[in-house]
Parts: structure tokens; sequence; C-alpha cells
């Protein structure tokens, strides 16, 4: 009797066991077929500088994020208007996506605030850092943004220098900007600090639209003296843009006058010194990595990028200016 007990016993451990083995494998089998995490990244991107995402979604598909596979991005091209910048990133926090990426200054500032209260990081790429609230440091941007920054202070004073070496006799230089953009105070400072020194006088003129650019320099183009003997594109939205920075090279042609500065590689500057776009975006994908991977993104040090001399030989040429040796040599790029 006791034996057969015994042998009940044994089989009811082996179903036991089996029983075991069975709800493990459906376990494991469930696990097996758990879908990965997509990450939703809202992007506003501004027209000017839209190249940028290409270098970003690029970097991040290196990195394992395979677009509709485990990232979608929401892409969202849009001007200068500052209504319409609001209404993209209204969209982005009530879709509660997993990232908010975008560029330049104007709306890096503006997706900090929209994303206050919520747990949404923001990540900019050419976004000024000086004589705003952007971030904290660059070593702890604090709060839930982080990204990288645009090293405008020291560039503009080169444009100056540059200018100089280009155009020795150009004593009066041509500022066109709207005194409302959030990287506007802090270049001017470094402007004013740095002109005395190079021996030129600043010639400002606020503008609120392209409108404003075209009517002044309409105005200029009737008078026997223009007003200035340069230009240099400053850092707001409206000379940046394509319509500002046609409006200004095509001037600066017209009546033999250098411009400097703008988005990389435009057809209108003889000089610009400033990151490539596509490695801009390169850069910031690794920080969103971090930040997919739970690194808070206040934590995130902001990344300064390293920019980039390209030379437009061909139209030095044609204003009749000698391009010194000594900047050629420092050039990454030269348009012949």
């Amino acid at each position: 009797m006791s034996g057969n007990n015994h042998s009940q016993g044994r089989t009811r451990n082996r179903w036991t066991f089996l029983a075991g083995v069975v709800v493990m494998s459906l376990l494991l089998s469930g696990c097996g077929t758990q879908k990965p995490k997509v990450y939703r990244v809202g992007v506003l991107a501004l027209e000017p500088f839209a190249v940028i995402v290409d270098g970003f979604k690029a970097k991040m598909t290196e990195l394992g994020y395979m677009e509709s596979k485990n990232i979608v991005y929401d892409v969202q091209k849009v001007s200068a208007d500052k209504a319409e910048m609001q209404k993209v990133l209204d969209k982005f926090v009530a879709d509660k996506v997993d990232l908010i990426f975008t560029f330049p200054t104007e709306p890096a500032l503006l997706a900090k605030a929209k994303t206050q209260g919520t747990n949404i990081p923001v990540l900019f790429a050419m976004g000024t850092i000086a004589g705003n609230d952007l971030v904290k440091s660059v070593r702890q941007p604090g709060g839930n943004i982080t990204g990288v920054r645009f090293i405008g202070l020291d560039l503009y004073v080169k444009y100056l220098e540059m200018l100089r070496e280009l155009a020795p006799n150009a004593k009066r230089i041509g500022l066109f900007y709207d005194p409302t953009y959030p990287a506007i105070a802090s270049t001017l400072e470094a402007l004013h600090a740095a002109a005395p020194s190079a021996g030129v006088t600043l010639v400002e003129v606020h503008i609120a639209r392209v409108a404003d650019l075209e009517a002044d320099l309409q105005a200029r183009a009737k008078l026997s003296d223009v007003g200035f003997d340069a230009m240099i594109i400053m850092p707001d939205l409206i000379s940046s843009s394509p319509d500002g920075l046609a409006a200004l090279g095509k001037f600066g042609a017209e009546h033999k006058l250098p411009v400097v500065g703008g988005i990389a590689r435009n057809e209108w500057s003889v000089l610009t010194l400033i990151p490539d776009d596509i490695e801009t975006g390169e850069q910031a994908a690794p920080l969103a990595d971090k930040i997919f991977k739970g690194t808070p993104a206040g934590e995130v040090p902001v990344v300064s990028p390293e920019p980039k001399l390209r030379i437009n030989y061909k139209l030095a040429q044609e204003l009749g200016l000698t391009v010194p040796k000594g900047l050629l040599k420092q050039a990454v790029e030269i348009i012949r």
C-alpha cells in the first residue's frame, strides 16, 4: 500500500514538474514576442537649417534606432513665424512625444517653456546659450534640456578680423538684424567690444521682417554712398532666411560689397565660419541616445561643435578681392 502511494506521489511530482516547464515555456515565449519600445521624436525644424535633421536621423540609425521599427519622427518644417512654432510644439506636447528636437535658439527657448511641468525632454541644435536662460551651464544644462550649442560670440569677432584681412578698406560694417531675436544681444555685445580694435564702425539697421530689409536696401541703392563697405549676416531668422540672405547677397554683388556669415555653403557669402549642419545633427544624436537610455536631459553636457571656414574664392574674385594665403590655409572648403 505504501509502495502504491509512493508511486502516485512520484507521478504527481512528474506532472507538477511538467506543468512548471510548460508555464515557464509560455512565459519565455511571451517575452520573446514582446514588442520593443518605439521612441517618438517631434522635430521642429526651421527651414534654413532643416538639413540638420538629415544628419541627426543618419546618426541615430547608426546607433541602432531604425525608423518605423523602434523610432518614429514627426518632422515639422516651419518658417520664422512664432505662432506657427507654438502650434507645432503644442501638438508635440499633446502627443506626449518621447523627445522634442528643435533648432535654432528661438524654437529651443519656446520648447523649453512649453514642456515645463511635463516629462518631455528637449534637445536643441545651434542654440545660443549666452544672454538667455536656455541652459544653466555647458556641463550641467539643468531642467529637461540639452543640445549642441551655437558658438556665436567668438565666431562673430572672427568675422570682423577676417573681413579686415579680406577687405582692408572696409571700415563700415553693415548689420541688419531683428533686435528681439534671442541670439542678437550677446552677438552685438561681442561685436561692439571688438569693433574699436578692429578699426571699424558698425552700421546697425533694425528689421522686423524681410520686407523691411528689402525696403532699406532699395532706398540705399538710390544713394551715391550706400552707407557701409561690407556686411555680416547676423544670427537671426530674418537675415539668415533664404529670402533675407538673397536680398543682402544680391545687394552686395551689385555694389561690390563683401558679405560674410550666414548658413554654411550659401552662394552669397564670401566666407562662412560655422559648424557643418549635417555634423551638427550627427552630434545631437548621441545626446538623444543617452536620454533614451535613462540619463535626464539636464545632466547631459551641452556639446560645443567646431566651426569650419569655407571660402567662396570665385565670388571673392568677382568682387575684386584678394584672398590672403593665410585664410586659404585655414579653409576646409574652397569654392573655385
